[in-house]
């Protein structure tokens, strides 16, 4: 059998299957603290041993499905983490120590794994590094659902840390495959310096337009145009070999704080030759809607804001449960029963921890427990190990095998899960509501005193809070 034996009505009743099993999946998730991770690489698992018992071992495609699924995937995921992040002075403490504690955990635990590849596997250092990235971003699509029960400065935290994790590992990831060929530590300088740049500049003036041209259509298909307009975009990039994530971070980040990208410069232009230069009249002056904020309403991108949330919510949703089940019908069980790789998995497990202990104990003194625990690795590991296979062929070490990955995954997943349970708290969702903001902080130190469990948050109005 195989399988143009199944028609379109059996890949439909299939796929809703798989759809409708996540869902309860993550009411599972909430109820006892197992990430639905596990439940959807389990029912991958599952359905190839099922294929494989009626003779459908193979599976056409299978590669080129995952690798699209790993493109929009690691779209959706930057850019929801993007339009959480509130860039406000109120939260700048928050984001400077979980951005620090992100980039250092990060660099730390990819060096060390680097080393331990080269060591324990006779990697060369550089391809180490490749494979130490992936495995050292922690995973906020399993981390944002599992902190709710936490206090509300640590669960802020973990919330921008996490979402800090994907972003800088994903663009470190990308830059160092991208100057794998640099000559000397002068010439990869150089050429990230050149490539940042660039992005840069073309992601600000592609978001500025964009973010301008959408608040002005009315139509109804307007979201899934910029995603089209996102996606062209991100893969010219991609063959041009710049680092088109910069350009979804940023577009998300204006399309959350937009006051911010158009400010009002009403009081610096008000009767200047600058501004008769724009032609910025007085009534624009006098009225609270200076030059360039008067190009967006705050309405429109309130609601904007609000439905590229739902978007991005229910599309990773269903981008997250195929491709997880995809890993899980990837995944050999044979690899789970060899010894030397528990233990190397179980090794790379313990670096990352101590490394993360170590750097907790720098930025939060107190309350370490039980963010130490809190640091499983998922989606975006699995993506770019599957990115390395897929395109960079050249960095493939066939010494590393697959089921590594896995155990990693497990471990990091079980350990967080123990922690949280042991520790009292349940999963709880932090809701996206219309017209809500993501949670406050204040401008105390992080491990300062804590809300009481159950308070309810202040939320200024015209954005959505973390989920």
């Amino acid at each position: 059998m195989n399988v143009t034996d199944i028609n379109a009505y059996g890949l439909v009743i299939g796929g809703s299957l798989v759809i409708i099993l996540s869902y309860f999946a993550n009411l599972l998730a909430k109820r006892t603290n197992i990430p639905s991770v596990l439940v959807l690489i389990g029912m991958g698992i599952a359905i190839r041993q099922g294929l494989n018992a009626i003779g459908l071992t193979e599976i056409p495609f299978e590669g080129l499905v995952l690798e699209l699924l790993g493109t929009v995937g690691l779209i959706f995921i930057v850019l929801e983490a993007a339009l959480d992040l509130q860039l406000t002075r109120d939260k700048r403490t928050l984001i400077i120590k979980s951005a620090s504690l992100a980039l250092l955990a990060l660099i730390g635990s990819s060096l060390a794994i680097a080393w331990f590849l080269q060591v324990s596997m006779d990697f060369p250092f550089y391809e180490g590094l490749v494979y130490g990235i992936p495995l050292s971003i922690m995973s906020s699509a399993i981390i944002i659902p599992s902190v709710g029960g936490l206090h509300h400065d640590p669960k802020e935290f973990m919330v921008y840390e996490s979402t800090f994790s994907d972003i800088f590992g994903i663009m470190a990831f990308y830059l160092l495959l991208g100057n794998s060929e640099s000559a000397s530590p002068q010439e990869v300088l150089l050429s990230i310096g050149s490539n940042l740049f660039l992005t840069l500049v073309i992601a600000i003036l592609v978001s500025y337009l964009l973010v301008w041209i959408l608040q002005k259509i009315t139509s109804s298909v307007k979201l899934f145009l910029s995603i089209a307009v996102l996606l062209l975009i991100y893969s010219i990039q991609k063959l041009l070999h710049l680092s088109p994530l910069i350009l979804i971070l940023i577009f998300g980040l204006m399309l959350n704080n937009h006051r911010l990208f158009f400010p009002q410069w009403r009081n610096a232009l008000r009767g200047g030759r600058l501004g008769r230069w724009f032609g910025i009249k007085e009534e624009h002056q006098s009225d609270g809607s200076g030059w360039p904020a008067h190009l967006l309403d705050d309405k429109r991108m309130s609601v904007l804001h609000h439905d590229y949330h739902l978007l991005t919510l229910e599309s990773a949703f269903v981008i997250r449960t195929f491709f997880f089940v995809l890993f899980g019908m990837t995944v050999s069980l044979a690899a789970l029963s060899d010894l030397q790789v528990i233990m190397e998995g179980l090794i790379i497990c313990v670096i990352l921890f101590a490394i993360r202990f170590l750097f907790l104990l720098l930025f939060k003194r107190e309350a370490m427990f039980p963010l130490l625990y809190i640091a499983p690795r998922g989606l975006i590991t699995i993506l770019l190990f599957f990115q390395i296979q897929s395109s960079y062929p050249e960095f493939v070490q066939p010494g590393f095998d697959q089921g590594i990955l896995l155990v990693v995954i497990l471990i990091t997943s079980i350990v967080m899960t123990v922690a949280l349970v042991q520790h009292g708290l349940g999963v709880k969702e932090i809701p996206r509501e219309p017209g809500t903001a993501a949670l406050e902080l204040s401008d105390q130190d992080l491990h300062g005193k804590n809300n009481p469990p159950g308070e309810r948050l202040t939320q200024p109005p015209n954005s959505s809070a973390n989920n």
